[in-house]
């Protein structure tokens, strides 16, 4: 029996490069509904992207896949191309759903981003993929703590957030053979029955 053996990541200088910047970028952002501090959520992605095979630049991106989105824009994008290139930009402009302030109305970001999703390269949907099972993950958790009032924190409640996760998973699975795949519908299937 042969075993899929994953190749170690190795992390550089760039990758804490990325981190403190990340922290810089978040450093007063806490997740929704608590007082966790962002960058949990930045390490937990980057953390399923390097277990998942993920190279450096995919690690990277996974750390600063919400900071065009969430904190700066085009001058953000333009910071990041320069310390980290034009892959780990590519992957971060790819998982990002707005980069303008206001943000667009909640279904045409979702629409918008499941049409960028279908088109993907692996590494783009390995960090999308990653991002998704840690803020599923989370609801669920806060599920379990809080009853539905966790949905309360969102634009939309919890038929729509879910239709935008089972309208993710539908593409992962057409395109990814990732165990985050696996775990992305369990959590789903969890989410569906509470």
């Amino acid at each position: 029996m042969s075993v899929n053996v994953i190749s170690p990541t190795k992390l550089t200088s760039r990758f804490e490069d990325a981190l403190v910047y990340a922290h810089q970028l978040h450093a007063t952002q806490l997740r929704k509904g608590g007082n966790i501090p962002y960058i949990s959520h930045l390490l937990s992605v980057a953390a399923l992207v390097i277990e998942d095979g993920g190279d450096e630049d995919e690690a990277i991106a996974a750390l600063l896949h919400d900071a065009i989105e969430d904190q700066g824009g085009a001058k953000t994008r333009e910071i990041i191309r320069e310390n980290f290139g034009d892959r780990v930009t590519s992957i971060v402009e790819a998982c990002s759903e707005s980069d303008v302030t206001p943000k667009q109305p909640w279904k045409e970001r979702k629409d918008e981003y499941l049409r960028k999703m279908r088109d993907a390269s692996p590494e783009v949907l390995r960090v999308s993929l990653a991002d998704k099972v840690h803020n599923a993950r989370s609801i669920l958790f806060d599920t379990y703590k809080v009853g539905d009032k966790v949905w309360q924190r969102f634009n939309v409640g919890k038929e729509e957030s879910l239709w935008f996760y089972q309208s993710l998973l539908e593409i992962y699975q057409a395109k990814n053979t990732s165990y985050l795949v696996k775990e992305l519908a369990r959590i789903i299937t969890e989410l569906e029955k509470i």
